[in-house]
């Protein structure tokens, strides 16, 4: 596994389409005591600092909460920001939220823009594959959707996370509230289920005093990925996957590309 460090990230991601930027959710606290207030905000941005969206049923397919309990749909209201207000279960544990959206779409009036998000998130050949369909080099539109998961400790957060289904996503294979955690963040890489082998995996750091390093990542031939982590920083990891639209076809609006981005969020007491 190879870990490379961005010490200037903007150079990379600025002049990219503003919708191609990270999604996540950000939590206003990592860790609740039972029966506390519970709010989250979704988030779209770069280099880990975003405007927060709205609730909005029609944006989003699934949005749930996952306790020991049982998992339970958030409920809101039109317009509500931060889009999850609740309050922390009765029972201590590991409390997993889960959020995807319905699709959206991007128009790429300039091959060079979808080139270099494409190489900014590790898709390379991509103007040969683009090339080898018959694809148009300007004017064309590329779908995606977000996956995004995050972790908050409930009391003692004790617990694990597993899969649940989404179309990409990361699984925690080690739980960053657990006693005896050792800065050591396994996760694993999935898409339809299956480990995603030797995927870039990017890191966003932020430090109490709100600097952000970014750090890049892979996955090994398992789809996990080991990162080290920090005490008092919260973290966001993020992958996107790059696949053929099968909508493509004699529709110049159809998307000819999509892109499907898994995330997960969490902090490290």
């Amino acid at each position: 596994m190879w870990v490379a460090r961005l010490s200037v990230i903007l150079s990379l991601v600025t002049g990219l389409p503003a919708l191609a930027h990270e999604f996540w959710i950000a939590p206003e606290k990592y860790q609740v005591e039972s029966g506390a207030p519970l709010v989250a905000s979704l988030r779209n941005g770069q280099h880990f600092e975003g405007i927060g969206l709205a609730w909005f049923d029609r944006k989003f397919t699934r949005f749930d909460i996952v306790t020991t309990d049982g998992i339970f749909p958030v409920e809101g209201r039109m317009g509500d920001r931060p889009a999850l207000r609740a309050a922390a279960p009765d029972t201590e544990g590991l409390l997993i939220v889960l959020h995807e959206t319905t699709p959206s779409t991007v128009l790429y009036k300039e091959w060079e823009d979808f080139q270099r998000f494409a190489e900014h998130k590790d898709f390379p050949g991509i103007k040969e594959a683009h090339r080898a369909r018959g694809l148009p080099e300007k004017m064309f539109r590329e779908s995606y959707t977000r996956h995004a998961k995050a972790l908050i400790a409930v009391g003692d957060g004790a617990g694990e996370d597993r899969a649940f289904g989404l179309k990409t996503e990361f699984v925690a294979l080690t739980n960053p509230y657990a006693e005896g955690f050792d800065n050591n963040m396994k996760v694993r890489v999935e898409l339809d289920g299956k480990p995603r082998v030797n995927a870039q995996v990017e890191v966003f750091s932020k430090a109490p005093d709100d600097t952000v390093e970014i750090t890049l990542h892979r996955t090994d031939a398992s789809g996990v990925a080991s990162i080290p982590v920090e005490n008092g920083v919260e973290y966001l990891f993020d992958a996107v996957v790059l696949a053929p639209s099968p909508d493509a076809g004699d529709d110049a609006n159809a998307p000819v590309w999509d892109t499907f981005w898994a995330a997960l969020t969490f902090a490290v007491p």
